[in-house]
Order: C-alpha cells, then sequence, then structure tokens
C-alpha cells in the first residue's frame, strides 16, 4: 500500500522542528534524510496507516533529543532499523 502514499507529505521544513538554537536547518535535514532512509526498510505492501505511524513515530521518538545533533548518521539510522523492525515485530504479534 506504500504506492498510495508519498514520502514528501512526511517530511519537515525548518519551521516544523521548532527550536533548536540555531540548528534547525541541520535538524530538518537529518530528520528528512531519515525519513527518507525509513521509507526505503518498509514492505511496499504494508497498510497506509501502519506507515503513517510508522514514519511519524520517527519524530515523536527524536522530538527534542540531542542525538538529531550529536550522533552520526550512521548510529541515527541504525536507531530507524531497530525502530522499524521493532515495530512490525510488535505488529505481527
Amino acid at each position: 500500500m506504500k504506492d498510495l502514499l508519498n514520502v514528501q507529505d512526511y517530511l519537515f521544513s525548518i519551521a516544523d522542528v521548532g527550536d533548536w538554537e540555531g540548528e534547525e536547518e541541520h535538524v530538518a535535514e537529518t530528520l528528512n534524510e531519515l525519513i527518507h532512509f525509513a521509507w526505503q526498510q518498509l514492505p511496499d505492501d504494508l497498510e497506509c496507516e501502519i506507515i503513517d505511524n510508522l514514519i511519524n513515530g520517527i519524530w515523536e521518538h527524536l522530538r527534542g533529543d540531542l542525538a538529531l545533533l550529536e550522533a552520526e548518521f550512521e548510529e541515527l539510522t541504525d536507531w530507524v532499523i531497530h525502530y522499524i523492525q521493532s515495530s512490525l515485530d510488535e505488529q505481527k504479534s
């Protein structure tokens, strides 16, 4: 069902991320890269509601987290992989 959604609808602008003391552009870019990365990890036949919850959950988990500024991108993508896998496993049970 992924083909019914568009990753562009989930991306953040600088205004969307809030105040990061001058680092808003960096946070928005990192977040958008993580969303694109997550999108690629999602199965094509996943229900739209689950996709929506997973992608929105990335921001919910990372909102205000200094990891967006301090962590290496590889660490963040490892977190995304774990987050998606564990969320999908929960859906199956």
